[in-house]
């Protein structure tokens, strides 16, 4: 009972903080980008939640399925930041899920004028995932992931194994709790059903938590969100959520 208490205080000061920072922060805008073989709405929860908080922000929904990580950054993703930020000199903040992360960094190496600010990733395979390199082969694989979904794997063709360290402010947040457990026993070490914890992190990142959510719902956790808006708010988490 006293751990549920001070964790529901730390929750409760994290929000505070992000509250007061809200004459900061009311106007700047975020673009959401939702994962591999999802949509814009599976990230509709999050976006209210974002708005609420007085961001003005983008939803983009891009055909995760149909290209390479880099066409998706260059011809789909970017076209859409540019749209969204008041002027060019703006930052603009990124909430993304899974691939999402990786898009994110693909952008920042494929185009360098865009000035991007805080980034929140959820569940990002940052370092690949052995599902693609055990199950990268098989036909229906390819058919339901496409070209970008091959390139998540944690060998020579890895596109996260190649854009390097965190060039931006960056909080990660990843799960410890799986629905398919036969994806599981194909990754070593805990993790979300998708991403072990050890792959979500990133060399140069700001902050990290992992929470007891799964790889595909964790973008409506409600821990999730809010510790999305206390690190747009703050540059970091509450320091009461769960560590690997």
């Amino acid at each position: 009972m006293r751990r549920l208490a001070t964790l529901f205080a730390g929750i409760c000061a994290v929000v505070s903080q992000a509250s007061a920072a809200s004459d900061v922060t009311a106007g700047e805008s975020v673009v959401v980008l939702h994962g591999l073989a999802r949509s814009s709405d599976s990230m509709s929860r999050m976006t209210r939640a974002l708005e609420e908080g007085g961001y003005h922000v983008c939803n983009v929904s891009y055909p995760s399925r149909q290209h390479s990580i880099e066409a998706l950054a260059k011809d789909f993703v970017l076209p859409a930041v540019k749209a969204c930020r008041p002027s060019e000199t703006d930052k603009i903040h990124f909430v993304t899920h899974s691939l999402g992360g990786i898009v994110v960094r693909q952008l920042a190496k494929s185009a360098p004028d865009i000035r991007i600010g805080r980034v929140v990733m959820l569940s990002p395979p940052n370092h690949g995932s052995e599902v693609v390199d055990k199950l990268g082969d098989l036909t229906l694989f390819q058919l339901i992931n496409g070209p970008a979904g091959l390139e998540l794997g944690t060998g020579e063709k890895s596109v996260p194994l190649s854009l390097g360290p965190a060039s931006f402010e960056v909080g990660i947040i990843t799960g410890r709790r799986t629905i398919n457990l036969i994806l599981s026993m194909l990754i070593p070490g805990s993790d979300d059903g998708k991403v072990s914890i050890e792959s979500a992190k990133l060399e140069g990142m700001a902050d990290f938590r992992v929470i007891p959510s799964s790889h595909p719902f964790i973008m409506n956790n409600r821990l999730a969100i809010e510790q999305t808006l206390a690190f747009l708010a703050i540059g970091k988490f509450s320091p009461e959520a769960e560590q690997p």
